[in-house]
């Protein structure tokens, strides 16, 4: 398995005070510790017009600006907000990180949740997922053939004859792309498309392993075209993450931040599938325990693992996009990404074998 961190620049407001702009040097800070420690991916995730979530109104911005900080890991966006976006500008962005980072961007894509970025910039938030429809098709056929021509409802561009898509990505045939998925008609795109497949945080174990299932039948359905995506049939599942020596330290340390966390996504300031998994799937859910059971996967470095082995044996998932909010403090992030770099992905990365043992410990 591989493992990534998905960094969403979420301030701190207790210590990092208004307008927040100490929140980029510290997530900095955190990547560069990442890609030390191993980590296969920083993921960078676009949020917009508001101190109580992500500060990040750019992610290619960002990151080419790792791209020159970092040796070995790889830089992911987690996700680019398609419908805010121009699907040819996205295309030649992501080409164009890929140049600076040697070959080591991955594009993730998502059709949004949160209606307030929507408004701020004038696009229907109830047509988002129209939008993104509209838009996929066309950046993959930038990527694979640098041309395209469209007169859409949303989109309209020219570039064919004479003139191409520059730069062209070091990646062939062009940098992985991945599609953030949560409801039937997200994952049936994400499988019918040939996109890799990412999942929520705040799914629970067995509905995580009903939406994989959904995903790999929708690929038997990828057009020859676009069986090239080198994400394909990669499934990278993000989930709220917390290592400390023992369940019982690891409970101490995070339960006051995840809890906080928790109630900020059942506070009315997200909309759509996440706007809405609170109640669906965590409503139920009294407390950290409730959590910890099949959502989180806080605990001791042996409890963590086995929740991993068993996602990997129940979904397929290839990947774990490992997440935190930023209420624990730095050096308590920093403690948890280092040891579960060494001591939890270094018996997920080992043979099925061995990684069994662990789920049987």
């Amino acid at each position: 398995m591989k493992f990534g961190i998905l960094f969403t620049s979420h301030p701190n407001t207790d210590t990092e005070p208004y307008p927040h702009r100490d929140v980029h040097a510290r997530v900095t800070r955190e990547i560069l510790r990442a890609d030390e420690l191993g980590y296969d991916y920083a993921w960078l995730a676009e949020h917009h017009f508001s101190n109580e979530y992500g500060i990040m109104p750019d992610v290619f911005v960002y990151a080419g600006y790792l791209a020159g900080l970092t040796k070995r890991i790889k830089i992911g966006t987690a996700v680019v907000t398609l419908p805010l976006a121009n699907p040819l500008r996205v295309a030649e962005n992501a080409a164009f990180v890929d140049i600076l980072s040697g070959g080591r961007f991955a594009l993730g894509l998502g059709s949004g949740y949160r209606q307030y970025e929507f408004d701020g910039f004038g696009i229907d938030f109830e047509a988002r997922r129209d939008i993104q429809e509209e838009a996929l098709p066309l950046l993959m056929e930038l990527l694979a053939t640098k041309r395209a021509a469209h007169q859409g409802k949303h989109f309209q561009f020219k570039v064919d004859g004479a003139y191409e898509l520059f730069p062209h990505a070091l990646q062939k045939p062009y940098p992985p792309v991945f599609l953030a998925g949560a409801t039937e008609r997200s994952i049936a795109v994400a499988g019918r498309m040939g996109f890799g497949l990412m999942l929520s945080s705040w799914t629970p174990f067995a509905e995580l392993a009903r939406q994989t299932a959904k995903y790999r039948a929708h690929l038997e359905e990828t057009p020859a075209s676009l069986r090239a995506n080198p994400a394909r049939g990669h499934v990278d599942i993000a989930r709220l993450v917390y290592v400390a020596e023992t369940d019982a330290i690891a409970r101490r340390d995070s339960e006051p931040g995840i809890l906080r966390h928790l109630s900020h996504f059942a506070s009315g300031h997200t909309s759509g599938y996440l706007g809405t998994v609170q109640e669906k799937t965590v409503g139920s859910r009294a407390g950290y325990e409730a959590l910890a059971h099949d959502i989180i996967l806080h605990g001791s470095p042996a409890t963590v693992a086995e929740k991993i082995a068993h996602l990997r044996d129940t979904t397929g998932a290839t990947s774990i996009m490992l997440h935190y909010p930023p209420w624990y403090g730095l050096e308590k992030a920093l403690a948890s990404l280092e040891l579960f770099a060494s001591e939890v992905a270094p018996k997920l990365r080992a043979p099925a074998a061995s990684v069994g043992r662990i789920s049987a410990a």
